[in-house]
């Protein structure tokens, strides 16, 4: 129970930050690109590859502490760093049509998706 609480408390915590510096660089260079959703995004990658590193070469943390760090605050900061980082762990490893299907896919499949769901919306 613990564990769930953790990682509710960090996800809130992501979400905060992705909405305050999304926020922050969007007013800071107004126009129609959604350069703050982009920063987001891209910090995002490079901080999940960070912690991941140096849980991964420096220092030890008790899996449920990456979880939280990782799972709560990252993927409510930008789940686009956890599909960077499963995606990079499918060209490591060679899958490279698993590595298409997956960014592919969702990235077309989403775009279907959302679309779809947009005129449902609409019709409602």
């Amino acid at each position: 129970m613990q564990k769930i609480v953790l990682l509710g408390l960090a996800g809130a915590l992501g979400s905060l930050a992705r909405y305050g510096l999304a926020g922050l660089v969007q007013r800071a260079a107004p126009g129609s690109f959604p350069l703050g959703t982009f920063i987001v995004n891209v910090l995002g990658c490079l901080a999940f590859g960070f912690v991941w590193g140096v849980c991964e070469n420096r220092i030890s943390l008790h899996p449920d502490v990456r979880v939280v760090l990782l799972t709560g605050f990252m993927g409510a900061f930008t789940t686009f760093s956890t599909f960077t980082f499963e995606s990079l762990g499918l060209m490591e490893t060679g899958q490279w049509p698993a590595f298409a299907l997956y960014a592919g896919g969702q990235l077309l499949l989403g775009l279907a998706l959302l679309w779809l769901g947009l005129g449902a919306g609409r019709l409602v």
